[in-house]
């Protein structure tokens, strides 16, 4: 009985480092990280797709993510610890494109566990 434990277990263990994420998957997690940090340089257009125009233009460091009612909500930090907040409403004539300006430093040997980071405690693992 133990070893057919043992070989359900490890069967287990296998399936799930075999389904791991791609080497792709992994970075486009970092760079989406290190945007939402404000550590990516990147430029916003919003453009009316009927007519071709451009209605906006943002380039800097800024996060970026969709809400619930067709917005794009866009977080600048604007200075030591202040932030602005945007939004962008999209319907059917609008299409937006991001572009990533300064690219990203990432290491995909990197990882850094941050515990209650409004105090300081940080930890980061390098090789």
């Amino acid at each position: 009985m133990k070893k057919v434990v043992a070989v359900v277990i490890a069967t287990l263990m296998v399936a799930v480092l075999m389904t791991g994420c791609t080497e792709s998957e992994q970075v486009s997690y970092n760079i989406g990280k290190e945007a939402d940090n404000f550590n990516v340089t990147r430029k916003l257009t919003v453009i009316n797709a009927r007519t071709d125009t451009i209605l906006l233009e943002m380039e800097g460091t800024f996060s970026l993510s969709n809400n619930s009612d067709n917005e794009l909500e866009v977080i600048c930090e604007v200075g030591d610890g202040k932030y602005q907040k945007h939004f962008v409403y999209l319907n059917d004539d609008t299409m937006y494109v991001v572009e990533d300006i300064s690219g990203a430093n990432v290491d995909k040997y990197h990882y850094e566990i941050n515990f209650l980071p409004e105090y300081g405690v940080k930890v980061t693992h390098k090789d």
